[in-house]
């Protein structure tokens, strides 16, 4: 039974009673109580109205947010996967292709695969020496 039946119900009752709603002060209280109810009654169901419809809004931007995720995270992982941040050396012991990534920089040195020999790097930018070069006077 919804809270409008149950309110109805009620206000079925209290005119059963035969109540005088406009000489007796009972009946008066009883008359607004009963037309306050009314009006909860009906805010209730709006209200339940609107969070039923607000739930079903909430799945399809859930849905819709999900399809995003997977777009956006998807292509995140494949560019990991895809890293431009790296590039190969021979090695001169060897001959073998050794890969240099961020990683080898950050450490200052790599391992050759096919030998094992582990080279030390330094990093240097070509321009901050040729202008370094340039300013040193001549003798």
């Amino acid at each position: 039974m919804t809270i409008s039946e149950k309110v109805a119900y009620l206000k079925g009752l209290a005119e059963g009673l035969d109540l005088d709603t406009t000489k007796s002060k009972e009946g008066k209280l009883i008359s607004v109580m009963i037309g306050i109810l009314e009006e909860l009654a009906m805010s209730v169901e709006d209200l339940e109205e609107n969070a039923l419809n607000l739930g079903e809004e909430i799945d399809v931007l859930s849905d819709d947010l999900a399809d995003v995720e997977e777009v956006v995270f998807d292509e995140d992982e494949d560019a990991e996967d895809y890293d431009d941040d790296w590039f190969e050396v021979e090695c001169p012991t060897c001959g073998a292709d050794i890969v240099v990534d961020d990683e080898a920089l950050a450490d200052g040195e790599v391992e050759c695969p096919g030998c094992g020999t582990r080279y030390a790097m330094e990093l240097t930018d070509d321009e901050d020496e040729e202008s370094e070069d340039a300013e040193e006077p001549e003798e």
